[in-house]
C-alpha cells in the first residue's frame, strides 16, 4: 500500500480494511501509524542488511567482497522489489533517520571494516566514503532501475543479466583500484 499509495494514501483503517481484520487488531501491535511505518522500515532494512553480510566478510580481498556484496544486493533487489521500494520511500521520509539507527548497526560495522581493510591492504584507492559509496554501488542500483522500469535511459527494453552486471562491475573495479 506504501509503495502504490504513498503516505498519503495509507491509515490505519484502509490497511485493516485491505487485510480483513479491525482497526483494532491493528492497534493491539502497533500504537499508531507511525509505529507500524517504522516498524516495518526497520524490519525490510534488517532483512536487507542481513542478506548483503551472506557469505561475505570485512577480511575479503576487495574485487571479492565488492563482487558479494553486487551480488547479494542484486539479488535482493530482483527477489524483493516492493520491499526495496518500501524501504525506499521509507528510508527518504521523517522516519528515516530512526530506520537507518535501528537496521544498519551490524552492517555498518562490517562494510566500515571492509573499507578501511582494502585501503590498508592498497586493494582500493583512498577516497572519501561517500565517492566510494557512489562509485562502488551507483552502477548497480542504475542499472537495477533501470530493469524495474524495463526500461534504459534512453527508452529501450532494458532486462538486469549477469552479463550487464559483471561489465558494469569491472569497470567499477578499474576505477576504485590502484
Amino acid at each position: 500500500m506504501l509503495v502504490e499509495e504513498g503516505f498519503q494514501g495509507f491509515s490505519m483503517n484502509r490497511l485493516a480494511k485491505v487485510c480483513g481484520v479491525s482497526v483494532a487488531t491493528l492497534y493491539i501491535y502497533y500504537a499508531d501509524k507511525d509505529d507500524l511505518i517504522k516498524k516495518i522500515g526497520v524490519e525490510i532494512g534488517k532483512n536487507f542488511f542481513c542478506t548483503m553480510l551472506k557469505d561475505f566478510s570485512p577480511d575479503m580481498p576487495f574485487k571479492e567482497g565488492l563482487k558479494k556484496q553486487w551480488e547479494n544486493r542484486a539479488k535482493f533487489a530482483l527477489k524483493y522489489p516492493n520491499e526495496v521500494a518500501c524501504y525506499d520511500i521509507i528510508r527518504h521520509s521523517a522516519h528515516g533517520d530512526y530506520i537507518l539507527s535501528e537496521s544498519l548497526k551490524d552492517f555498518k560495522t562490517a562494510m566500515g571494516s571492509f573499507f578501511h581493510n582494502a585501503v590498508a591492504k592498497k586493494e582500493l584507492t583512498p577516497i572519501g566514503l561517500e565517492v566510494f559509496w557512489s562509485i562502488a554501488y551507483g552502477p548497480l542500483y542504475t542499472l537495477l532501475r533501470f530493469h524495474k522500469e524495463g526500461k534504459s535511459i534512453g527508452g529501450s527494453a532494458f532486462k538486469f543479466s549477469k552479463k550487464t552486471m559483471e561489465e558494469a562491475f569491472e569497470l567499477v573495479i578499474k576505477a576504485l583500484t590502484p
